[in-house]
This record gives C-alpha cells, sequence and structure tokens, in this order.
C-alpha cells in the first residue's frame, strides 16, 4: 500500500485527484482522494490508478465526491493518470523526461511542470516510490531479495543496494528478516527537556526519544525493534549526547548521520524542517507550500507526528496557522522550552 496514496487521502489532497482513487471495502464505494467523507479504516481501502479498473472490480462511484464527473473535468488529472499508467506498466525502464515524453506525445518540460505541479513530486520520485513499494510488499510476503528486487523493476542487485540503506532504514535482507541482525546501542542521559534516550545502528542515530521515566523509554526502544539486537552502552554513544544537547542548547546547528526510513513523502518534510533556522517556526501548511504540495498540511502534520528522532529533525519548529504551539508527540511544554531555548541563544548571539 502507497504511503504517498495514503499521506494524500488523510489529508484530503485535491491535487492528487485523477492521479489515483481509492475504494472501500465495507461499502463497495471508491472516491477520490479529496473526498470529504468520512476515513474509512486502513485495512477496509484498496487502490485504483484508473476509475475503470476500481468500476471493474465492482465498486461504485461515490455520490458525494462524483469521481467520474471529475475525471472527465480535470485534463491535467488525466494527464497526470496517463503518466503514472505508463510509468506502472514499464516498472523496468528508466524513467527519463525524454523517454516519457516521446511515449506519451508532449514536451518534456510540460510533461514535468504538470506532473510536479499535481502530486508534488517528479515523475523519476513517483517511480522510485512505486518500485520500492513494491519490493517492500515481496519482501515481507517472504519471497527472496533476488526475487523482490526483479519483480520490483531494480535492473540489478548493485543498484538496488546502492539506495536501499536510504530507503529501508536497512539492507534488504534485514528488512525482509524484520531487523533481526541489527545491533541497536543505546543511552539514557539527562537533557534540558528531561530524560533523553538516544539510539543508533553503525550507520547513525535511528531514534529520539523523551520521557520522564528510564523504563518506559527503554520499553518503547525495544517495541520500535521487537527483532533487533539491544544493548545499553552508554560510552560509545558519549559524542552524540554531546552533539544533541549543543542542538538542544542552540549552541550548534550540525547535522547528525541518522539511520531512518522514510517515504519520499516523509523525506520532503523532514528536509524541509531541518532548513527551518533555530529559533524560527513555520506553519503546517507552509511547509506544505515549501515542498511543492500545499493541500498537504495535514499529512506533514502526520509526518512532523511519526518523526524517530526529536530534535535532530526539528519538528518542533512547526506550529499552527495561528501561531499556537499545536501538539509535539513529547509534550507541549518539551515543544514551548525547546524553542525558548533557541530564542534565547539567537539574542545572545
Amino acid at each position: 500500500m502507497s504511503q504517498i496514496m495514503l499521506d494524500a487521502v488523510a489529508a484530503r489532497d485535491r491535487s492528487m485527484d485523477g492521479v489515483f482513487y481509492y475504494a472501500v471495502l465495507s461499502t463497495g464505494i471508491y472516491c477520490r482522494p479529496s473526498c470529504p467523507s468520512k476515513r474509512a479504516r486502513r485495512e477496509n481501502v484498496v487502490f485504483f490508478r484508473a476509475r475503470e479498473a476500481a468500476e471493474h472490480a465492482g465498486f461504485r462511484p461515490c455520490k458525494r465526491c462524483k469521481p467520474e464527473a471529475a475525471a472527465a473535468a480535470d485534463p491535467n488529472g488525466q494527464l497526470v493518470e496517463k503518466i503514472c499508467r505508463h510509468i506502472d506498466a514499464h516498472p523496468g525502464e528508466p524513467v527519463t523526461l525524454e523517454a516519457l515524453s516521446r511515449a506519451l506525445g508532449m514536451s518534456p518540460f510540460h510533461l514535468q511542470r504538470t506532473f510536479k505541479a499535481r502530486t508534488g513530486i517528479t515523475p523519476r520520485a513517483y517511480s522510485d516510490s512505486r518500485r520500492l513499494n513494491s519490493l517492500k510488499a515481496g519482501l515481507r510476503e517472504g519471497h527472496s531479495v533476488t526475487r523482490s528486487l526483479y519483480d520490483a523493476g531494480y535492473g540489478s542487485s548493485s543498484r538496488l543496494y546502492e539506495n536501499a540503506s536510504a530507503h529501508l532504514g536497512m539492507t534488504p535482507s534485514r528488512y525482509r528478516k524484520q531487523g533481526a541482525g541489527v545491533t541497536i546501542r543505546y543511552t539514557i542521559a539527562p537533557s534540558p527537556i528531561g530524560q533523553m534516550l538516544l539510539a543508533a545502528t553503525e550507520r547513525g542515530i535511528c531514534a529520539v526519544q523523551f520521557g520522564n521515566s528510564v523504563a518506559a523509554l527503554e520499553r518503547e526502544l525495544r517495541a520500535e525493534y521487537p527483532k533487533a539486537e539491544i544493548a545499553r552502552s552508554d560510552r560509545k554513544l558519549t559524542e552524540e549526547v554531546r552533539a544533541m544537547r549543543e542542538i538542544m542548547g542552540g549552541n550548534s546547528s550540525r547535522s547528525l548521520p541518522l539511520d531512518i526510513q522514510a517515504t519520499a513523502f516523509q523525506r520532503r518534510v523532514w528536509e524541509a524542517l531541518q532548513a527551518i533556522p533555530r529559533g524560527a517556526t513555520k506553519s503546517y501548511s507552509k511547509i506544505a507550500a515549501d515542498i511543492g504540495h500545499p493541500k498537504a498540511a495535514r499529512a506533514v502534520a502526520r509526518a512532523c507526528a511519526i518523526n524517530p528522532v526529536a530534535v535532530a529533525i526539528p519538528c518542533h519548529r512547526v506550529v499552527r496557522e495561528d501561531g499556537a504551539l499545536g501538539g509535539y508527540r513529547w509534550g507541549v511544554d518539551r515543544k514551548k522550552k525547546l524553542l525558548a531555548l533557541e530564542a534565547a541563544r539567537n539574542d545572545v548571539g
């Protein structure tokens, strides 16, 4: 199931209308992503690239969002749907603007501009996301790495492994085993906003969490990585703890090596967060606009909520449209204090 599609449905993102449709198994109805109907449970939702496919599967068009009428009235949506269908039908082919423009009979400039304006990502990013989702599905179903990578359209194992850690957070073979064999070292140390748990693999930091209970922090880490080998290692993570304290105190803006999983959309959000100057804030809608997805403020909020490395990816710098702090996974009081620490350092500097 595509995370990009789930994010779009959660945000009722009009820019994705025509790109795909979702149907609800319990009602037998299919809708546009922006449909105002009450959201169905995730396990009851299926996705289709075309209206015809949804109807062929026995689903009826929604009477509220009228997907059949909207598709006929939106030529740009039809164009984006056509591009997506072509990419889906040729999973093993390289996605270049020149090749797509030849196949679809339009200029590369118009193709790229229309696709990005409607989806917030490039055709290549869309192809990468679809291929990665196919790979994950194959691995989760227990297929071998070799079969999964070729079924997903990767031309070679070297091409897959070049980018796997950035997308999976681990090698494909370890992902298939749900993290079994991964060694995670962690430490718990005091910080300006309470007890901080910092955990890292050999590739980088994979978790930064805050709380009042050491035992609760440890339980949450083990629940997140149930099959990994987890060991406390205070000495080996001294430098990382020092760096995190400096960042929290506004004394440093350095980037730390991270080992985290993310969808293409989440990566765009997190990169935008890291670009916010310390002590400054932006609204969820402004972040959505910055990444070229102006209707996806709710999806931005969701990406912030699941950020696994607090402060390293500064989701505390995102606020509501009216300037109110809004929520924070580790408590609004901690969010307020982090912003105050950064602002105070800016006043001194």
